[in-house]
């Protein structure tokens, strides 16, 4: 059990993140994202609540899985794949920046930082990379922009719970 017990200051220190934990609320928090994109697509926008899953395919398997955005097994488990990866990406990434700089002191610095992670991983993803991937653009948004803000604040929070402590062995 993790007890916290950091000092509140926030300047560098050499502090390896917890990797485990941190590919742990990636892939949890990545989850968590996933259900509220098919929300959004099957209830918010009325569209097919594949049409997401198509689009995340699409940055491995090209443009061509845009297709019919109907259900399809080979494109929904590319999907699921490809957003796990990233998912734990993503929070490898941000353990990366909270373990040095001990941002993950308590639940509420957790939550600030994911929040902000959350806010720079939409500008990326929806406006940097998709020069690479223009779908995309089509679903910039405040739905989406809450959606990855509750990502990067889900992920940081359970970095924050699961993480252990590395000064206690």
């Amino acid at each position: 059990m993790e007890l916290h017990a950091h000092s509140h200051s926030h300047h560098w220190v050499r502090r390896t993140p917890d990797w485990r934990a941190a590919a742990v609320a990636g892939f949890a928090a990545g989850a968590i994202l996933m259900v509220l994109e098919l929300f959004w697509s099957a209830w918010g926008t009325g569209g097919s609540p594949w049409e997401i899953s198509h689009m995340i395919a699409a940055i491995v398997a090209g443009p061509g899985s845009l297709g019919s955005p109907g259900f399809d097994l080979g494109v929904v488990a590319l999907a699921l794949v490809t957003h796990y990866v990233l998912g734990i990406a993503f929070g490898l990434v941000l353990a990366a920046v909270m373990a040095p700089f001990r941002l993950d002191s308590s639940a509420g610095m957790a939550l600030t930082i994911g929040g902000a992670f959350g806010v720079l991983l939409y500008l990326v993803n929806f406006f940097v990379l998709a020069a690479w991937f223009p779908w995309f653009a089509e679903i910039r948004g405040a739905a989406t922009l809450i959606a990855h803000l509750i990502f990067g604040m889900s992920a940081a929070f359970l970095y924050w719970k699961l993480e252990r402590d590395d000064t206690a062995l």
